[in-house]
């Protein structure tokens, strides 16, 4: 060999434009990489890359517990409580 090749650099909208088509139903992963003149495995890559970053992006299980429940009427007649009330009653006032 006399010249070196070079590794190519994919976009990150190539990338995702690829993996949509990927994604598509009745598309053929094979067949999308050789259409982009893509090896099949950095496609598959790419797809598990992507599962492997939607994976961590979600939000954990977190457990609920329902404890009693407050009639509605107990609810509505209670005092509001908002941060100008808290300050009025716990500042001295200020001229």
């Amino acid at each position: 060999m006399t010249w070196v090749e070079r590794r190519r650099r994919w976009l990150q909208d190539e990338k995702e434009r690829l993996l949509a088509a990927s994604l598509e139903s009745g598309a053929s992963v094979s067949e999308v990489a050789l259409m982009a003149g893509l090896h099949v495995s950095q496609l598959f890559r790419w797809r598990k890359e992507l599962c492997k970053h939607a994976e961590a992006s979600r939000a954990p299980f977190v457990p609920v517990e329902i404890g009693s429940c407050v009639p509605p009427r107990e609810v509505a007649e209670a005092p509001l409580t908002t941060a100008a009330a808290r300050r009025s009653t716990t500042a001295p006032l200020r001229n």
